[in-house]
């Protein structure tokens, strides 16, 4: 059997409706607190490596000072020199007009950081780990919904002075590039569970955060994504077996194109979630799970042992007509 951890950046839970959004609460679901960077809201930077370390921001290490903008690795040069020349507000144009013009992302922190230095729920566990921010297991390679990301151009601008934070010149071809991404993500995680190699699959997509940032203005925008996220959903729970956990989780929540202090989790076997109250608490109730049950699914691709004679063989062969 496997557990299944999907997270989704910024799925609200004053944004699902019950009724309509069956998948996404499954059977027992709650609101979780989250935490505050130094930016003034809740940082995806900071929030996942806080979720998979069960560790504050300062005790793992992966911290912003000014704001994903000024803060990512690109500019920790010009960062530190504009501490001391540049004002808060120059600061952050600056940033976000560096990061609009260059491909890099400021959630690309390796695995290897890690290592020797700040456990994981991973430790010691077959687990596969698919898209998680600032835990990139290979470096040189990237991923469909890390490539689109990338390559949004104008579709998703950061604009400090934009309600958001972000603009997009086409919110109709933003939103489909959106979906992409989310559909590619729960695909790969369909597939780390369809293979039963692991018995943890630990995904993440951000296409839902992503699309709340631009979609302020129009918010049946946001509530048509939460429908289709809730049918994909749907779609991984079907290759669920009877004894496969699935948990979905948020770093934070996303009303009126901004960050919100509520996240939320939610899960088909209600036992995993009681113990949960906050993003620190995730690490140790799935560990609890993973101790309590054996999630190890007999891989089918690991060789049988040969038992059968060479006679034997021989002998069937003969019967079907190849010898």
């Amino acid at each position: 059997m496997t557990l299944v951890v999907l997270g989704i950046d910024a799925l609200d839970p004053g944004l699902v409706n019950p009724d309509d959004h069956s998948n996404l609460i499954l059977e027992d679901y709650r609101t979780i607190e989250t935490l505050v960077s130094s930016s003034g809201e809740p940082s995806t930077h900071e929030l996942w490596p806080t979720i998979i370390t069960g560790l504050t921001p300062a005790e793992h290490g992966l911290q912003l000072d000014d704001g994903v903008a000024w803060s990512n690795p690109l500019l920790d040069i010009g960062s530190r020199i504009g501490d001391y020349v540049l004002p808060d507000w120059i600061q952050t144009k600056v940033g976000a007009w560096l990061l609009n013009r260059t491909s890099e992302d400021a959630f690309r922190v390796p695995a290897s950081y890690y290592e020797g230095h700040v456990s994981t729920v991973f430790d010691g566990t077959a687990s596969l780990q698919v898209g998680i921010p600032n835990f990139v297991v290979d470096p040189d390679s990237e991923d469909r919904e890390h490539q689109i990301r990338r390559s949004m151009g104008d579709l998703f601008e950061r604009d400090p002075e934009a309600k958001g934070g972000h603009k997009s010149a086409d919110i109709q071809a933003f939103y489909e590039r959106c979906m992409e991404m989310m559909m590619i993500r729960i695909a790969r995680v369909r597939r780390g569970l369809r293979g039963r190699q692991y018995e943890l699959v630990f995904g993440y997509t951000s296409g839902l955060d992503l699309i709340g940032h631009v979609s302020h203005a129009r918010p049946e925008v946001q509530a048509q994504a939460y429908d289709e996220l809730n049918q994909f959903v749907g779609e991984l729970q079907s290759d669920l077996c009877d004894e496969d956990e699935l948990v979905l989780l948020s770093d934070h929540g996303l009303q009126d194109g901004l960050h919100t202090e509520q996240a939320m989790i939610s899960a088909t076997n209600p036992t995993i979630i009681n113990s949960i109250e906050s993003v620190l608490d995730v690490r140790s109730a799935i560990e609890s799970e993973l101790s309590r049950t054996n999630h190890l699914s007999e891989s089918p691709w690991k060789q049988s042992p040969n038992n059968v004679s060479s006679d034997a063989v021989r002998e069937q062969l003969e019967d079907l007509g190849y010898m």
